[in-house]
């Protein structure tokens, strides 16, 4: 499939050429990433992504596809990491989305104020739905969290769903050393349509509404999931609370 043609965002300078000059090369002697979809992104204008998470060089996968894909890659990241220094400064130079946890009230301000940076910027931002690393033994979608599609309805901007398989070979769940032998480890990325979330726009963000178009999100991402691996994701999707499992990350939704 043929590259599609980049955004403004990635042709017109900017500090992500520098990074991409490192860090991409960098990625790909790590992982021969295949991306299938990236066409569908939009090439300018705001809209949310929303990747499978698995292991901690997942970010890096995907922001070397987004890049690939002509768009600039942003994460929503927890607002304590604009504090550390240097990468605060990093965070903030690129765009990056910072979100509150330490309330609810909090967290849904933040998310409020994502929103309409977002439309203002035209920005893309990756979320990842689950929060944290899957805690699925497989390594399957476990049960999400709204952030996502709280962003994309309250900017009024599309959700992609996102599934990549094949990090897991470049460092393992959990682990915190890259494997860099042999090198290029295949990892399929695959970018599927917009979720259909017509049903709740527009409409009060209750919690129930809420719970419902983020299942629909979470199916979406499995079923490319399943498409990647060939295989079929368990009928009931992994929930941590219901296996006493506390829930941390880097990267929240």
């Amino acid at each position: 499939m043929s590259r599609p043609p980049a955004s403004a965002e990635k042709t017109r300078p900017s500090i992500f050429w520098p990074l991409a000059a490192v860090a991409v090369p960098a990625i790909g002697v790590l992982a021969a990433i295949k991306l299938d979809g990236g066409e569908k992104l939009p090439r300018d204008g705001a809209f949310v992504i929303a990747p499978n998470h698995y292991t901690e060089i997942d970010p890096l996968i995907v922001a070397a596809a987004v890049w690939r894909a002509g768009r600039a890659p942003r994460f929503m990241a927890k607002d304590s990491l604009f504090k550390v220094p240097v990468l605060g400064s990093i965070l903030r130079a690129t765009g990056m989305v910072p979100v509150a946890r330490a309330s609810s009230s909090a967290s849904a301000r933040a998310t409020l104020d994502a929103s309409e940076q977002l439309v203002e910027q035209g920005s893309g931002v990756i979320v990842y739905a689950e929060g944290t690393l899957t805690r699925d033994p497989d390594m399957w979608p476990m049960r999400g969290k709204t952030g996502a599609v709280r962003l994309a309805l309250e900017a009024d901007v599309p959700l992609y769903p996102m599934a990549h398989w094949g990090a897991q070979e470049v460092m393992a769940r959990y682990g915190k050393k890259i494997d860099v032998w042999p090198p290029r480890k295949k990892v399929r990325v695959l970018i599927g349509d917009p979720v259909n979330l017509d049903a709740y726009r527009g409409q009060p963000l209750n919690p129930a509404a809420l719970a419902a178009a983020t299942t629909l999100l979470m199916n979406d991402i499995t079923r490319l999931l399943e498409e990647i691996r060939g295989e079929k994701a368990p009928a009931e999707r992994w929930d941590p609370a219901s296996h006493s499992q506390k829930e941390t990350g880097r990267f929240e939704s």
